[in-house]
């Protein structure tokens, strides 16, 4: 079993990736320092202080002193010019302009802005004796699953089932092909279905550690769970795992070159990177691009793994997006990657059904026999063979019927120590 030609590619697609410190960091190491600095600069400490300006007026310093009563929010008195600067690179949330009434002056697209608008409001009317028309009371709770690393999280693990399956795949794919390996592969016992699956085996040994690597590490440091089950999960990543080993493999079979990999690599992973709600939700795009982003394989991938990690969803409630991502997955596998692969890989000969490094090993030794013919034939026309009356046989050359460039030509072979088999194979 061990001596099996998948066997052996599985191990040399395995050895390629861990003598390579460059994919061993990309593909466990970076998703990790990634979700380590985003958790920490988006960690839930509630939305802070507010800034808030106050334009200096009649009346400025009373209201910023009635502002800053309040722990939410931190008021400045500024002058016009500085309070529009500050107003519109963002420094300030929002500019309190003091008359009858008074103005807050913001910008209503910011959220920050918003805030601050009912903040101050609140500070205000209740310094001018607003009182409460019903007694409420507040109940502050922090959910897991509601904060920003547990979105994160799932979107980082699904980016990196795209990179690894794109990159791991389509990349070492194109680099055999450049380096001639494809053509070695072909002279041994190998079929092309053994080399394709040879990168389908290696890469599910590695979506093992990776997955464990990335949510191992969201539980220690940020306590990030699963809500789901863990065969759920399982199941999915390596369905994704799969659809974008067939996306890298499609791709691999459309360039030639290192560069030309790089680009096409790059135009498909580009607009999934952007589009599909890696590290914020695809909702804040147009409504009129959601059924274009829905239909993305990473979109459909990073549901279902929020909606297992997060929500602790069934496997039978996820049937539209696990659709989505095995229609991927068989569209790029079946009409598309392996016929382009059939053209470097394994080639079937047209008068046989065998593969052709078969049908070569068969008929290599007819092609050693006319060879030998051939270089038989040509020592016999360069000698006489005259048989004498005594029955032994007298070889003499022909020299003297050549021409001098003929015999020029045979010096300059015979100076040169190349046999003619040799000339031949030239």
């Amino acid at each position: 079993m061990r001596d099996h030609p998948l066997t052996q590619l599985t191990l040399a697609r395995m050895r390629e990736f861990y003598r390579e410190p460059e994919a061993i960091f990309w593909v466990f190491g970076f998703p990790i320092v990634l979700a380590l600095a985003l958790g920490i600069a988006f960690r839930s400490r509630g939305p802070g202080e507010l800034h808030v300006g106050v334009a200096r007026a009649p009346g400025d310093s009373g209201i910023a002193a009635v502002l800053d009563r309040s722990p939410a929010l931190v008021a400045r008195v500024l002058d016009s010019g500085e309070a529009r600067a500050a107003l519109r690179t963002g420094r300030v949330a929002l500019l309190v302009v003091p008359g009858d009434p008074l103005v807050y002056r913001y910008d209503s697209t910011r959220t920050e802005s918003r805030l601050a608008r009912l903040e101050v409001d609140e500070v205000v009317q209740r310094a001018r004796g607003r009182a409460d028309a019903a007694v409420v009371r507040d109940e502050r709770v922090a959910e897991p699953g509601s904060r920003y690393i547990d979105f994160l999280i799932p979107g980082l693990l699904g980016m990196n089932l795209m990179g690894s399956g794109l990159w791991g795949i389509g990349f070492a794919v194109v680099q055999a092909r450049s380096k001639k390996l494809l053509k070695r592969l072909m002279a041994t016992p190998m079929r092309k279905g053994h080399y394709l699956f040879s990168f389908i085996l290696s890469r599910l040994v590695f979506l093992v550690v990776e997955i464990a690597a990335l949510v191992g590490f969201g539980w220690v440091m940020f306590r990030v769970g699963v809500r789901g089950s863990v065969a759920a999960l399982a199941l999915i990543t390596v369905l994704g795992a799969i659809a974008f080993a067939g996306l890298g493999l499609l791709v691999a079979s459309r360039a030639r070159t290192i560069e030309a990999v790089s680009g096409l690599m790059n135009l498909v992973m580009l607009p999934m990177w952007i589009l599909s709600g890696t590290f914020f939700s695809y909702a804040r795009f147009p409504d009129a691009m959601q059924p274009f982003v829905r239909a993305l394989p990473l979109t459909a991938l990073n549901d279902a793994l929020r909606a297992v990690m997060i929500d602790g969803t069934s496997l039978a409630a996820l049937g539209g997006s696990l659709a989505v991502v095995a229609c991927w997955g068989g569209v790029s596998f079946v009409p598309l990657a392996l016929r382009p692969a059939r053209a470097q890989i394994g080639q079937v000969d047209s008068r046989h059904s065998e593969p052709r490094h078969v049908v070569e090993r068969r008929l290599l030794p007819d092609r050693r026999r006319g060879l030998q013919r051939r270089i038989d034939e040509r020592r016999h026309s360069e000698v006489d063979v005259v048989v004498n009356r005594r029955g032994a046989v007298d070889r003499r050359a022909r020299t003297e019927r050549r021409s001098p460039q003929a015999r020029r030509t045979r010096f300059d072979r015979r100076r040169s120590g190349r046999s003619f088999p040799d000339l031949v194979l030239d």
